[in-house]
């Protein structure tokens, strides 16, 4: 990474368009984590701006602690899913709209969060205007990172993609899995910059054990996610007493509440739906151990979240989540309905084992420290808008 003087970073200040197809409410966990980023980096005296898409119910034109937020119109239809069309109008709304901020406001620097399909955006602005972009990959934006979703899209849309990574100015990844993975299709440079989170503002004062043991699933009901296998394994451990609640919404929402009627588990599973990321938390807090069956992830958010509010972790072996199980849980394939029903009933069965797990989670969380990320991207940034302040 450039690195730039600690005096550099306290006294100068940027002016920086951020380009990203889902700012929250809209959108999941990249979506959160970018939206994190911005807000630091306005703490920190920078001018930013976000260019990103309008739903329905939502202002065009918003403050949001300090980050100038504009939403375009895209035909965006699902808060939690968009289409190969209505991120192809993003791109054509964001050339039309971030060409218009550029001349406004001289941005020092683009920031493109997802290479698809912000990452198109930014580069046709960077060959219009010459301003550099840096390029945040967040997994489901790199060709093998979520095939059940982006395998037919890729097909045809991979040649189009070179050009946003090789003119890229930097490119961070937001896990060691996402990096290795890209360089397998894009063989260049790619820093390591992990997901935060506030850990000051997370960490509990001290952790309660619940009863009865409290379970929480929270992602969107689709395949990447594994909602069903939350349902099947659950089902081998009634004779244990413990609850669950699932957050999130998408295709599989109906399936999902089928198999917990054919399970019978309606008395044990609470289907809560789609919920602000300030309800994942306060259920984080109710809750002893995060249950992610996932079959890919980038570095998850909620799994991050999960860490600095003292959770277990059982969760599916999956990119990032492999960063952050270590003595605080486990990790298994995603469709080994043994393996984690073994993880599960050990943590439920054993007070002393679940609590020992939940305060290594506190221990792991540390290397996710907000504020150490944002301060990471702001050097990044100031580098590439100021090359000769970089050593």
């Amino acid at each position: 990474m450039p690195l730039v003087s600690e005096e550099i970073v306290s006294r100068a200040s940027l002016r920086i368009l951020v380009l990203i197809h889902e700012y929250p409410p809209v959108g999941g966990g990249g979506g959160a984590a970018a939206r994190d980023i911005c807000r630091g980096l306005a703490r920190r005296g920078h001018h930013v701006t976000v260019l990103t898409v309008h739903f329905r119910g939502l202002a065009y034109r918003e403050q949001d602690q300090g980050v100038e937020v504009l939403r375009i119109p895209t035909l965006r239809q699902q808060p939690y899913r968009a289409s190969l069309l209505e991120m192809s109008l993003f791109v054509l709304g964001a050339l039309w709209a971030g060409y218009r901020l550029i001349r406004e406001q001289k941005p020092d620097v683009l920031h493109a969060h997802f290479a698809v399909p912000a990452g198109a955006a930014a580069w046709l602005l960077w060959r219009l205007t010459g301003i550099p972009y840096l390029l945040t990959a967040h997994l489901g934006d790199v060709p093998g990172g979520v095939p059940e979703k982006t395998a037919g899209w890729f097909r045809w849309i991979k040649p189009f993609t070179l050009p946003i990574w090789h003119n890229a100015a930097q490119v961070i990844a937001v896990s060691r899995f996402t990096r290795d993975l890209a360089q397998q299709s894009y063989p260049v440079p790619i820093q390591v910059i992990p997901n935060g989170v506030p850990l000051a503002a997370l960490a509990p004062a001290e952790i309660v054990l619940h009863h009865p043991r409290r379970i929480v699933f929270a992602g969107r009901l689709v395949e990447q996610k594994n909602p069903l296998q939350v349902l099947r394994t659950l089902a081998t451990l009634r004779d244990l007493p413990w609850e669950c609640v699932m957050l999130g919404d998408g295709a599989l929402r109906e399936r999902v509440w089928a198999e917990i009627e054919r399970l019978e588990l309606k008395d044990r599973v609470r289907l809560l739906g789609w919920a602000t990321p300030e309800r994942v938390l306060e259920e984080f807090r109710q809750s002893d151990v995060l249950f992610m069956p996932s079959r890919s992830e980038g570095l998850p958010v909620v799994g991050v979240q999960a860490l600095a509010c003292g959770l277990a972790l059982v969760v599916g072996r999956a990119g990032g989540f492999v960063e952050l199980v270590d003595g605080n849980g486990s990790l298994h394939d995603a469709d080994d309905t043994k393996g984690m029903a073994a993880g599960l009933r050990w943590l439920l069965s054993d007070a002393d084992a679940l609590l020992a797990a939940r305060r290594r989670s506190l221990e792991l969380a540390q290397a996710f420290d907000l504020e150490h990320v944002i301060v990471a991207y702001e050097k990044t940034l100031l580098a590439l808008a100021n090359p000769s302040l970089s050593q």
